[in-house]
């Protein structure tokens, strides 16, 4: 046996359909084993709370050893998992193929998935999880819910707390009068025919967050992308299942992987590449979808078609060049924060490649979690510890001193503002974009 492993990572196939895999005494088993090579390696210590937790709950019993660990607290360490998988991406040395075979994360979701089947998912999870029916009907009364769940309402926000466990102090996404596609079948933008990749094809999946809360960011990227002379479609057949995943309802993620996946089929038998808005949407149809149905043909050939909208920019900036015209901006310096699910999708980091294409533009970067870790960081159980886990990243903001702040997942964006907020010496505006949406801003000083 050797220490580390120097290999790629690799994970494997997801087998929630088996009896085995909801198997409780199976499961403990595995959680020990694992969680005695974490408590003997330790690297992890400064990720997020899982580990902290996990570390404290060996060195109080009486050998120092897991083995005396009890079983029921164990929720305790999966409860702080934000399934962000910087542990299995960037730290640990024993995920497959070393023998140890660990996937910390998956792990912890086999847990949620158990819990899940065994008790089912409450009631308030099940809602905030359904994202499609939320955005239909906030979108059609967006000022009245966009009054009501702003963190200066603290009277309703209080209300909402007591009802649902959404910490009244947590700033909630907006929602947006129309949706984008609603916006993009009011206002058609056509390929630039002096682009350098006109005559290229590519369908924007618009995600629940792009379409129902922050349609800026996808028409931002249909400008980009048309005025490069791509033909740009955009489709939302509906939610990639991420806030479904995070509370172990494989069986719902599976549906929604099934028929997006065939929504989407007819553009992937073409060669048409799917570009996505938000890094967890992309993650979510790269790589857990696959693993989750590892025999759906129409899953496994989107997978492998999908690209981050920076990702493509890039691919775009290579291949074809770009279109000429990008103009030096007011902020000659930005801070970037990686998100932690384009990080995972080991892309390199596309979006600061992306951003250092703007002229005369310096790019500061943040690789550390924001700790939001999406329906997670929301709820009143765990926002002091989505504050704190993010405390890192907002004290490196406010060293870099840039009042733009720039995130790929937008929820991580306002989590950072907010821990900027509570860290700040001095009072100082600070604001947020998509990444797309200052390369949009550099092309047509409009945006």
């Amino acid at each position: 046996m050797r220490e580390g492993s120097l290999e790629a990572p690799i994970r494997h196939i997801i087998d929630w359909e088996s009896d085995n895999f909801y198997d409780e005494d199976n499961l403990d088993s595995e959680l020990r084993g694992v969680f005695d090579i974490c408590h003997g390696c330790r690297r992890c210590f400064n990720l997020c709370d899982s580990f902290p937790t996990l570390f404290d709950l060996v060195d109080t019993t009486t050998s120092g050893e897991v083995d005396e660990v009890k079983s029921e607290d164990f929720s305790k360490v999966v409860d702080a998992c934000t399934l962000c998988d910087l542990c299995f991406v960037n730290k640990c040395p024993y995920v497959p193929p070393h023998e140890f075979n660990v996937d910390f994360p998956h792990l912890m979701l086999r847990h949620r998935a158990v819990q899940a089947k065994k008790h089912g998912v409450n009631f308030v999870d099940k809602q905030i999880s359904k994202t499609d029916m939320v955005g239909s009907i906030a979108t059609k009364i967006a000022p009245v819910v966009n009054w009501a769940t702003a963190t200066s309402n603290q009277p309703v926000r209080k209300t909402i707390e007591a009802l649902t466990g959404i910490d009244a102090r947590v700033t909630l996404p907006t929602f947006a009068n129309k949706t984008l596609c609603q916006q993009v079948n009011l206002s058609p933008c056509t390929p630039n025919i002096n682009g350098p990749a006109y005559g290229q094809k590519a369908v924007l999946f618009a995600t629940c967050f792009g379409n129902y809360n922050n349609p800026n960011i996808g028409l931002a990227a249909i400008k980009v992308l048309t005025h490069q002379g791509i033909a740009v479609e955009t489709v939302y057949p509906g939610c990639c299942g991420m806030p479904l995943l995070e509370k172990g309802d494989l069986a719902a993620v599976a549906t929604q992987a099934e028929k997006i996946s065939k929504a989407l089929e007819q553009y992937v038998a073409k060669g048409i590449p799917v570009i996505s808005i938000i890094p967890s949407c992309s993650l979510m149809l790269k790589s857990e979808w696959p693993l989750l149905l590892p025999k759906n043909k129409a899953v496994k050939n989107l997978s492998k078609n999908v690209m981050d909208i920076s990702e493509y920019f890039i691919y775009l900036h290579k291949k074809f060049g770009i279109t000429e015209g990008l103009k030096p901006l007011e902020n000659k310096s930005v801070t970037l924060h990686l998100a932690c699910h384009s990080r995972a999708q080991n892309i390199g980091a596309k979006a600061a490649e992306m951003l250092r294409i703007i002229p005369n533009l310096t790019v500061q970067i943040i690789e550390r979690c924001s700790g939001h870790g999406g329906t997670w960081g929301m709820m009143k159980t765990n926002f002091e510890t989505a504050i704190k886990v993010g405390k890192p990243v907002a004290k490196q903001a406010i060293a870099y001193d840039n009042p733009l702040v720039l995130s790929e997942c937008p929820l991580a964006a306002k989590h950072i503002l907010q821990g900027i907020n509570q860290q700040a010496v001095e009072e100082k505006s600070y604001s947020t974009m998509h990444p797309i949406e200052l390369v949009a801003k550099a092309y047509f000083s409009e945006c």
